[in-house]
């Protein structure tokens, strides 16, 4: 069980990681605010005694992909906001900032992995873990992903 200030330092360090996660999923501020509000509301509940920043960093994670899953099955979750409305994360080379918005331009199955692979820094297995998929099918969806934005890039 954490502390209240153990609480407060997970929740300011990892708050904007588990709402740019829960964003990419929904592409709908609102949704990714109550899926971030209650993975935080599930940390503070929770009496899981976290091994280190990283086994927090994973479990937070986790908690966070399957929230989104859940909210995504309410049935008033059909609306999306155009990318331009979400923010996302500054860039100070604008090649970087295409790269990222063709990523987000991708169909979900293609763009949370390479995501989680590319711009949070988890492994394969990881990704597979995080998801509920076996490492070969993440790595399938990788390059499918890859393969998607080289076509998307190429053509513009």
């Amino acid at each position: 069980m954490l502390t209240e200030r153990e609480y407060t330092q997970a929740a300011e360090h990892y708050l904007d990681m588990v709402y740019r996660i829960a964003l990419n999923w929904f592409r709908h501020p609102p949704d990714a605010e109550d899926a971030a509000q209650e993975v935080m509301l599930r940390l503070w509940r929770t009496d899981t005694d976290f091994q280190s920043e990283a086994h927090l960093r994973r479990w937070l994670v986790r908690v966070t992909v399957n929230e989104c899953k859940r909210i995504a099955l309410r049935p008033w979750r059909s609306r999306t906001a155009a990318l331009e409305d979400c923010d996302g994360p500054v860039f100070e080379d604008r090649e970087k900032r295409e790269l990222f918005d063709a990523v987000m331009e991708l169909p979900g199955k293609y763009r949370v992995p390479l995501y989680l692979y590319y711009y949070e820094g988890y492994a394969v297995n990881e990704v597979g873990d995080l998801l509920g998929l076996r490492p070969s099918t993440v790595q399938t969806r990788l390059a499918r992903g890859r393969e998607k934005l080289k076509k998307m890039l190429t053509e513009e």
